[in-house]
């Protein structure tokens, strides 16, 4: 969080974020995304690397799925989200 707002704070029109939620507690990962996506508002670019694919695409405009250090997929966040392709390989649903 300390990071985020060092960003935050110093204006910064792109912010990289990797794995920002690894190893808190529920009720932060979701103070963390809203606070991200409240940074994004304001005009900065996020780049975020995350496994919490949910979390990660409900703020997101753009997705890319990577497989082996590869590209496979680059859509809109929410059509990403709505893969059947995605959701059986990746998501387990």
């Amino acid at each position: 969080m300390l990071a985020i707002g060092q960003g935050f704070m110093a204006l910064s029109r792109l912010l990289m974020l990797d794995e920002p939620s690894s190893g808190l507690a529920p009720w932060i990962v979701g103070q963390i995304f809203k606070t991200v996506r409240e940074i994004n508002r304001q005009g900065a670019t996020i780049l975020l690397a995350e496994q919490s694919i949910f979390n990660a695409l409900n703020i997101s405009q753009t997705g890319y799925v990577l497989e082996n250090g590869r590209v496979v997929l680059q859509e809109a966040a929410r059509e990403i989200l709505n893969n059947e392709h995605i959701k059986g390989a990746y998501l387990g649903i």
